[in-house]
């Protein structure tokens, strides 16, 4: 039995799923006449509230077209530490849109509506502009960590205070709204765009969709096709997507119970030095000895279970649609025999 705990994107089409893509309508994308792509894009749209959405390949591409559409060289975007826009694309920001970052130092990722406003630069020849504030909701690397719903709408505030233009990585919104006492609908009027991923935890083999308004959308449209994002007929992959949103979402409550199963067998392990608090499907952990971590990782894949390294002295599990009850017993079976015999030496 195969385990997969590397990502919440390894996961395999449903056999629904795939029923949908084999029976899906398309068209060509880039002449806007795939009827399957419109029909995601106008779904997510008016799920968030939104005038327009955009069919993409991946979150990366959403998140480096919103920047790209939001700003100009010379601007700058503030965001947390943590965010997965800064530590995991490759430095788009630079590279495609010319314009420079501010951190911000959290808790897990959350931003507090009172350290935005230090971080705006003064009108000063020698300092970039202050434009952009992007949040990620979960945050990955703060362990899956949700953005409340007062959260999201006090950086609002500071926003409207300090014209910053305000956009949402929603790699795993879904996961949030699921963990949490708010909808989608809550959150209209609140972003000017949102990505939201749906090979995550919705469980589709591709795709992002970016929403906003008609005007952003249309400009995004053109910087996806520079990017290289025009994509022909593209419904089969786009119709996984609507079926996902229709039958994945209240589904992720099994992700999220499954992670603190999890969460609770590890820090029952004596050597396991602390787990991050659970709140969605990522656990990250750390181990007593640091330099355990190599070995760990390479005795759960002798058991074929796999997981992966999160820095220097973490490791990070990700539960989905395709990590079942069977499989969470199997897990705690394994952990259970690395704790019990010397796998490596200090």
């Amino acid at each position: 039995m195969r385990i997969d705990l590397r990502s919440d994107t390894v996961t395999k089409p449903t056999p629904g799923m795939l029923d949908a893509m084999m029976h899906a309508k398309v068209g060509d994308d880039v002449f806007g006449e795939d009827p399957t792509i419109v029909a995601l894009e106008n779904r997510l749209a008016d799920m968030f509230g939104m005038e327009a959405g955009l069919y993409c390949p991946s979150g990366t591409m959403t998140n480096q077209i919103a920047i790209k559409a939001h700003t100009q060289p010379l601007d700058e975007i503030i965001c947390d530490q943590l965010a997965h826009i800064y530590n995991y694309e490759t430095g788009g920001w630079a590279f495609h849109s010319g314009v420079s970052i501010k951190l911000i130092q959290t808790e897990r990722g959350i931003i507090q509506a009172n350290q935005v406003a230090p971080c705006v630069q003064p009108d000063q020849d020698w300092l970039p502009n202050s434009r952009l504030l992007c949040i990620e909701n979960t945050v990955n690397r703060g362990g899956g960590s949700v953005y409340t719903l007062e959260e999201m709408k006090s950086l609002k505030e500071v926003c409207k205070n300090h014209q910053l233009i305000y956009h949402l990585d929603g790699a795993r919104i879904f996961n949030a709204i699921v963990a949490s006492d708010y909808s989608t609908s809550d959150l209209h009027g609140i972003f000017d765009s949102i990505s939201i991923c749906l090979s995550k935890g919705l469980g589709a083999p591709v795709g992002s969709v970016l929403v906003g308004s008609k005007e952003f959308i249309k400009k995004s449209r053109k910087i996806r096709k520079v990017f290289g994002g025009g994509m022909r007929q593209a419904g089969f992959m786009a119709a996984a997507g609507l079926y996902a949103i229709e039958h994945h979402v209240e589904r992720m409550k099994e992700d999220h119970r499954r992670a603190k199963d999890v969460s609770e067998m590890l820090s029952a392990l004596p050597y396991v030095a602390s787990v991050m608090n659970v709140e969605t499907n990522i656990i990250i952990f750390s181990l007593e000895h640091l330099e355990a971590t190599k070995a760990f990782i390479a005795f759960l894949a002798q058991h074929d279970i796999h997981a992966v390294p999160f820095g220097a002295s973490s490791v990070r599990f990700v539960t989905h649609l395709d990590f079942t009850e069977e499989m969470l017993i199997r897990l705690q079976e394994v952990l259970k025999k690395f704790s019990s015999v010397n796998h490596y030496n200090l």
